[in-house]
């Protein structure tokens, strides 16, 4: 669809138009049209959204035309000191600005244009690029923005945060990778919407060690949103360019396909339309603030890769977009992904944590920690090329959405070495699509997932999705275990050419010691891999008898014969543990599960439970403190004694107006106390879950549910709960305070969100109903008839 979208965009453009607006309403494919949106505005056009007498024109965009001088001869390469946070138009000062910084690199502004004052900050740089650096004075290292900066067009630039007087190198917030905290903050002036932080357009630019957040804006916050985070249906909006925090692309779009000979049919660039090179974003901050906190205008996306060739991203926290936190779109090869923390992304709109489509031949995701976003952690979306994804740890990821915590379209991707747990569907999903939806009828082979640690899951480890499953749960959540298929078709329509998962020649193998012998069959050529279970398959789906689970330990890999037969000794298993197996095949890929088998005599009762989990329970928690270095001669420890009982009241439920899922004030007042007893017990989690009172149609009622618990969760996010603690769902009128009631004070009753709270300690929790929030629609003139179902509720 995206493609499809594309080429339409394409033939609707004019050369020389600056704006076209595009009039849609928000749909599943919506984000699709921000890459053809891009072409609609030139760089040279910034947009914002200006507030006037002190409040902000909604919907209303302003178009600030900035001077497009003709292309300057490259400037020679300078250091350039910004020593100010101020912002707005270029004039000669006492202090230099971050834009005038930019325009001084870019050539576009002329040292002489300065003053004294300002020109003692500018020296000749010793490496091949310029360097912009900082001294901001203390407590003033937020700079915001009045307007967006122009494009970074000076190649081998480096704008490094790291200069700044304070900040330490060897100072990390995080144990699990090692990031530094910034000083300097780039944001947006109170009041003013601006859609891209930096915009990088040329070869060999690093941006470094900045908290970079707030870049969005009213339209393309409707577009993420679709109809999730509305009371009613959202307006149509005017399209623009891709936003967010860091986009990087070529110069100065749109081209005129008319006159273009694009390099294939997929991409739409003119010759001169060349993908910025080897560019670095690293040890930033991207949507969070220096001091850990969600901003008050969230971001669009992280890093939107529209058109590049070998980007690296890495060592960054990217929490807290409106979308995903790093996306590609038309081109993105060689992409590396490394060493990034990437946290409660997705919150309004598009929600995996990385979306890559478009050419993203050879690119990386290596070594992240992806936790508590709201979709996958990982979401190739008809790419065209391989990924590769090691050693990444993705965990507690659909928050909001139930999905895979990777999901692959395409062939040739590797998935091999990861940590994937506690994960609301599958492990790895696998479509039977092809590699695109343009000149390919081929089925996605050659996807190779081996050693991986699968743990608590609602779904298999490994799904291969049939063609004959086509809806969309489907391929977010997978369709469950395959039959074996011997039939040559059977190659043509499912995902990794339907390879059938291994079987064991019986249910259980005699234990020897602390060893089994394992035999069993799987097709001729492929490997296999013995693997430990750690728990059963989990979920309203989940088959809770033994025979599926989370292939948590590989144990040993063995090759079949001509037959397609296998046996094997393993080691390191004892009495009741259960195995499973996967096969893989160099020319289809790595198949799905087997049935699960059980070490010991038949009738041996597993040493699983489909609830086994780690004793004590630990609350979900995505990053922790770096401990300090012990001292060299550590105090005598003092004695612990086991804190008491704990003992406290909470609400447990908030109400809504009539058809509405904003929170008002009351309710706000409510969830302030939730909030208080959240932060003061870390150790308790909830589920947030919707309701609706019986009228307007099932549909209808459980989106409307899932509304008013996303409002929650949010309202909540910002008071401070961390978003791995929270999970939502939506009940609809299935649950009614006072079933068969018409009263209007019942359906008050039942328009509510309320609070599960799960506390792993065994705390004596006092729930308590409130009705302080209630909101009582207005009786209707008894003189009028009363519709039983109205439309609208």
């Amino acid at each position: 669809m995206s493609r499809l979208i594309n080429l339409w965009c394409l033939r609707r453009k004019k050369e020389g138009e600056k704006f076209l607006p595009i009039s849609i309403l928000a749909s599943p494919f919506t984000l699709s049209l921000l890459a053809c949106g891009f072409y609609l505005l030139p760089a040279s056009v910034a947009v914002s959204q200006i507030s006037v007498s002190g409040k902000t024109n909604t919907g209303k965009l302003a178009q600030q035309p900035n001077p497009v001088p003709a292309i300057p001869t490259p400037a020679p390469a300078l250091r350039v000191v910004v020593n100010s946070n101020q912002d707005g138009n270029v004039q000669a000062d006492n202090q230099l600005t971050l834009r005038e910084a930019v325009e001084l690199v870019n050539g576009t502004l002329k040292l002489e244009q300065l003053s004294a004052a300002e020109k003692a900050q500018v020296q000749p740089a010793t490496g091949r690029g310029s360097q912009i650096e900082f001294n901001l004075p203390t407590g003033g290292t937020t700079i915001q923005l009045q307007k967006i900066l122009p494009d970074l067009a000076s190649a081998n630039l480096t704008i490094d945060g790291t200069t700044q007087p304070g900040y330490d190198r060897t100072k990390s917030a995080t144990a699990e990778i090692a990031i530094p905290v910034p000083v300097v903050a780039i944001t947006t002036a109170e009041n003013t919407e601006i859609f891209r932080g930096f915009t990088i357009v040329a070869d060999g630019i690093t941006v470094r060690g900045l908290s970079i957040y707030g870049f969005n804006a009213s339209p393309v916050k409707q577009q993420l949103g679709n109809l999730l985070i509305y009371d009613g249906v959202p307006k149509p909006v005017t399209l623009t360019t891709p936003p967010g925090d860091i986009v990087v692309a070529h110069k100065f779009p749109p081209p005129d396909i008319r006159k273009q000979k694009p390099p294939s049919n997929n991409l739409p660039f003119r010759d001169r339309d060349v993908p910025p090179k080897n560019v670095t974003i690293e040890d930033n901050w991207l949507g969070l603030t220096e001091n850990e906190k969600i901003p008050t205008e969230t971001s669009a996306f992280g890093v939107y890769i529209f058109n590049s060739q070998g980007t690296t991203i890495r060592r960054n926290r990217i929490y807290y977009h409106d979308g995903s936190a790093i996306i590609t779109s038309v081109r993105g090869e060689n992409t590396l992904v490394t060493q990034n923390i990437i946290v409660g992304n997705g919150l309004a709109g598009m929600p995996d944590a990385l979306r890559f489509e478009g050419i993203v031949t050879n690119s990386q995701i290596t070594g992240n920690l992806i936790c508590a976003n709201d979709g996958a952690g990982v979401y190739l979306f008809k790419p065209d090329g391989n990924v590769t994804l090691e050693n990444n740890k993705i965990t507690y990821n659909g928050r909001r959405l139930r999905r895979a915590a990777v999901y692959l379209m395409g062939s040739n991707h590797q998935v091999i070495g990861n940590q994937i747990d506690n994960q609301t569907g599958p492990g790895v999903s696998v479509s039977s699509f092809p590699r695109n939806d343009i000149g390919s009828n081929s089925p996605a082979v050659k996807n190779i997932i081996r050693n991986n640690r699968f743990a608590v899951l609602e779904g298999l480890s490994i799904d291969l999705i049939s063609q004959r499953n086509l809806d969309v749960i489907d391929f977010q959540k997978g369709d469950g275990a395959n039959p074996k298929r011997d039939s040559g078709n059977r190659r043509l329509d499912t995902g990794n050419g339907a390879i059938n998962a291994p079987e064991f020649t019986t249910r259980a193998f005699s234990l020897s010691g602390t060893g089994a012998t394992i035999r069993g069959k799987a097709d001729p050529g492929s490997e296999v891999t013995i693997y430990k279970l750690s728990d059963y398959q989990r979920g309203k789906d989940s088959v809770y008898d033994l025979g599926y689970g989370a292939l948590n330990l590989p144990l040993i890999t063995v090759s079949t014969d001509e037959n397609g037969k296998f046996s094997t000794n393993i080691g390191n298993v004892q009495l009741g543990d259960a195995v499973s197996a996967i096969a893989t095949d160099p020319k289809y890929g790595t198949s799905e599960p087997a049935v699960a088998a059980v070490i010991g005599e038949p009738g041996t009762f597993p040493n699983l439970t489909p609830n086994s989990r780690p004793q004590p329970v630990v609350p979900p928690q995505c990053t922790s403190r770096p401990v300090p270095p012990p001292p060299e001669k550590p105090p005598e420890p003092p004695e612990i004694t086991p804190p008491p009982p704990l003992k406290i009241r909470v609400p447990k439920n908030i109400h809504f107006a009539l058809d509405k899922s904003f929170v008002s004030p009351g309710s706000a007042q409510v969830l302030d106390r939730i909030a208080e007893v959240l932060q003061q017990y870390p150790v308790i989690v909830i589920e947030i879950v919707g309701h609706t009172d019986p009228r307007a149609s099932d549909a209808y009622n459980l989106a409307l549910g899932r509304r008013r618990a996303l409002a929650t969760r949010n309202y909540l996010l910002r008071k401070g709960v961390a978003p791995e603690r929270m999970t939502i769902r939506s009940l609809g009128e299935s649950q009614l305070k006072v079933p068969g009631s018409t009263d209007i004070t019942d359906y008050a009753r039942d328009r509510r969100a309320e609070i599960i709270f799960k506390d792993i300690r065994g705390v004596d929790i006092i729930i308590e109903e409130q009705e302080d929030d209630l909101q009582i629609e207005q009786r209707r003139n008894r003189s009028q008839p009363v519709r039983s179902r109205p439309r609208r509720r």
